[in-house]
Formats: structure tokens, sequence, C-alpha cells
């Protein structure tokens, strides 16, 4: 059975509400920084994208929110495992606390991925990927936040869904045609 240790790292951040919203604003701003140059690009600006794509202004505000709530989410799993009385809330606690700092790290690797490296058919993997570990981890910690972390994860999982829609538009609307690599 998967357990945190009480004193783990993992959980210090989640702790304090301020530094469970802050991280994943700040790793998100990071991971960010490699979009906002290659959007005015000609690699970027010659790809072919799937009907329903929003303005890329709002992709910025959007992930901020979505930022923001997924922290809090983490902090309501921090404070479930803290008050956690079953093993079984424990384990789901820790568990979805583990996915949570995966799901993260698989967040920060899309950007680069498509945008610094414009592999993107990795960053389509990794974004599936991200979709379900999110999807996986909102599933896991609705017990022992009492659904609570559910309404903070839910328009995450959806906005995931969507970016993976466009992301897979992106792969096969671009498969067989000349893309500039280079800006």
């Amino acid at each position: 059975m998967f357990i945190l240790d009480h004193s783990s790292p993992l959980l210090a951040v989640p702790r304090n509400v301020f530094t469970a919203v802050g991280l994943p604003l700040v790793v998100g701003m990071y991971s960010g920084s490699y979009s906002e140059k290659a959007a005015r690009g000609k690699w970027y600006n010659s790809l072919r994208f799937p009907p329903g794509r929003i303005y890329d202004r709002v992709f910025p505000f959007a992930w901020g929110g979505l930022y923001l709530a997924m922290g809090y989410a983490s902090h309501l799993a921090a404070e479930a495992y803290d008050s956690s009385f079953t093993s079984e809330k424990l384990h789901d606690a820790s568990v979805g606390i583990a996915l949570y700092y995966g799901q993260l790290a698989l967040n920060c690797l899309w950007t680069p991925l498509f945008f610094a490296k414009k592999h993107t058919t990795l960053a389509l993997l990794d974004s599936t990927l991200l979709t379900a570990t999110t999807i996986w981890m909102t599933k896991v910690l609705h017990g022992p936040t009492d659904g609570r972390s559910t309404y903070f994860l839910l328009p995450y999982c959806a906005w995931l869904s969507y970016a993976t829609y466009l992301n897979a538009g992106v792969v096969f609307l671009n498969k067989d045609r000349y893309v500039p690599k280079e800006d």
C-alpha cells in the first residue's frame, strides 16, 4: 500500500495554501515562457489546426485559472491526508498527491516539447498521458476530499481534453505537409 510519510517534502508544499497555488503558477509561467515567442513564429503560424480552436490570447488566462485551481486542489488533498482516520483515505490521498506531482511534471514538459522542440507527436503523447493522469487523480482524490477537489479539477480535465484534441489535430492535419522547423 502506497502511503506518503507525514514528513514527506511532497506534502510540505500543498499543506500551505500559498505555496500550493504558487507552485503550479511558477511552473506554468516557466513552462509557458517557451510559447509566447513561438506563437509569433513562422513554424507555429504555418500549422493547420482543427475546428474549434480559440484565440491564442485566451490561453494564458485559462491556464492561470487552471493552475490556481489545481494548486488549491492539492491543498485540499494535503488537508485530507492530514485528517485521514482510515487507511483507505490515507492511501487515496497519498496516491492523489503523487499523481498531482506526476501530472504537474507532464504539464511542464508539454510546452517545451511542442513549442521549443516542435515535436508535436511527442507532445501529443505527453498530453494524452497528462489528461489520463489528471482524470485518474481527480477520481482518486474525490473520496478523501469529500468531492471538494473535484470541483477544482473537473475544469482542468475538460481543458486538457480540449488541448489534447487540438494537439491531435495539429499532428494529423500537418503530417503530410512541409512545416518549417526554423523561425
